[in-house]
């Protein structure tokens, strides 16, 4: 993929908000673990006491990260690996690791992608590292496997129905973008609001690049090498990610008793100090500036002890991961 990333239109969301949460920890290392078009990496390393290893999965940022590398030589290193992976990563110091699980503007706008349904010809959605493309999932995943993908990666209303005439039309043609979305206004013909195909692009980005599969997993290996006092940072843009990051820190930054007759456990640990229950959310006048951002929510928290096994997060959405890994020909 030849991705070109414009500088000017990238705006790092809830930047303010949050330096304001990592700058107390300021004098160490930082990873950005969806480095883009580097707007978080970049204002971090203003403070001449911080590193930054960044990550990025997609290899159209390496531009970015090669002019960054040149400027700030020892202060900067770019990894080009999934977060999932960010155990390699054999640093000292960290302070804090940050995740902006949002597709950047220049990423959506390139329409030799198929990122967004304004996109023309092949459907593609890869985002770098992966194993198939959108193209391969429409052209052979099964009619219920498709409709459990816009279902729940969607939400989607007409789920059924839209995998049903995907299955139908491709037995004739090539279901190439703009076929899609054809076929999914021919269906949802009543809708107003947002876009008709939103929902259903959302669920094969998702699909395609494994993100539920890659933020279980990323959340995870953050905290085992993330020193305690260190932050884990989290920027989300839709409802499943969010559930998945606030379930991550609520649930292990309570102690809970079967009975609340009974006085707290002695045992009981507390691995995470979670300071704001809420999500920060942009302000009105972030969203004037950067629309896309409106659905944006950080959360974060600080590690407080080692030794947590998260067997209860990931079974809490085993459920989604089984979908991600849905077997179809490729």
């Amino acid at each position: 993929m030849n991705a070109t990333i414009n500088l000017e239109k990238h705006f790092p969301v809830l930047l303010n908000e949050l330096v304001s949460i990592i700058s107390p920890l300021y004098g160490g290392t930082f990873i950005d673990c969806t480095f883009g078009a580097g707007g978080y990496s970049k204002k971090i390393l203003e403070d001449n006491s911080n590193n930054i290893i960044a990550l990025d999965r997609d290899n159209s940022v390496n531009s970015i990260a090669t002019k960054l590398q040149t400027k700030y030589k020892k202060r900067f290193k770019f990894y080009n690996i999934k977060f999932s992976d960010i155990d390699k990563i054999k640093e000292d110091n960290i302070k804090a690791i940050i995740f902006d699980l949002g597709y950047s503007l220049n990423q959506i706008s390139d329409l030799n992608r198929g990122l967004s349904f304004k996109s023309k010809g092949k459907l593609d959605m890869r985002m770098g590292l992966n194993d198939f493309s959108c193209d391969e999932v429409i052209s052979k995943m099964s009619e219920q496997g498709l409709f459990k993908i816009f279902k729940y990666f969607g939400d989607e209303k007409y789920a059924k129905q839209i995998s049903k005439k995907i299955v139908q039309l491709r037995k004739n043609k090539i279901i190439e973008t703009e076929n899609l979305v054809e076929i999914v206004e021919s269906i949802k013909k009543n809708k107003s609001g947002k876009n008709k195909s939103t929902k259903i692009f959302q669920a094969l980005r998702i699909f395609v690049n494994k993100e539920i599969t890659e933020l279980i997993n990323g959340l995870i290996k953050a905290y085992n090498i993330l020193p305690i006092g260190g932050a884990i940072v989290v920027v989300t843009f839709h409802s499943i990610e969010d559930k998945i990051v606030k379930f991550f820190f609520k649930e292990y930054s309570e102690i809970k008793n079967s009975s609340r007759y009974l006085p707290k456990s002695i045992t009981a640990k507390k691995y995470f100090n979670l300071i704001k229950k809420k999500p920060i959310i942009p302000s009105s006048s972030e969203v004037r500036i950067n629309p896309p951002s409106r659905s944006a929510k950080l959360r974060f928290a600080y590690k407080l002890e080692n030794g947590c096994d998260f067997k209860k997060f990931v079974n809490n959405f085993n459920y989604l991961k089984d979908i991600e890994n849905l077997n179809f020909d490729v």
